[in-house]
């Protein structure tokens, strides 16, 4: 719509001319095309390592968040883990979260027996 200035009416008129453009895209041009011809340099085509990596979170719970602390770890230890590259924090958690598990499924069994025994 267009905009103009009454003086007789002292307001804003509105023309009802259209303002909507035909599209620039060439459709045709591009129906056209070949894949080939279409540049794909910006966005590379997914490996399938890429693929594996994937995680899709649609519907499911959110990812539990980690919390940032300061860890103290013997030398020895940190630098055998960070010669096999990066990700070591991770590997880290990792294992502690195994460790835990374990822990978690002992100390169920031993409430279990503890339950069924009466101790």
């Amino acid at each position: 719509m267009k905009f103009e200035w009454d003086e007789n009416k002292r307001k804003l008129k509105m023309s009802k001319k259209c303002t909507i453009r035909e599209s620039q895209t060439e459709y045709k041009a591009l129906s056209n095309l070949k894949d080939n011809d279409i540049d794909l340099s910006d966005c590379p085509e997914v490996t399938p390592e890429m693929f594996a990596k994937a995680i899709v979170r649609k519907g499911l719970k959110p990812a539990v968040r980690k919390a940032q602390i300061t860890l103290r770890i013997d030398s020895d230890v940190l630098s055998w883990f960070r010669k096999h590259g990066s990700g070591y924090q991770t590997r880290i958690n990792s294992l502690l979260k195994a460790y835990m598990q374990e822990k978690m499924k002992s100390e169920h069994a031993s409430f279990q027996k503890r339950v069924h025994t009466g101790r």
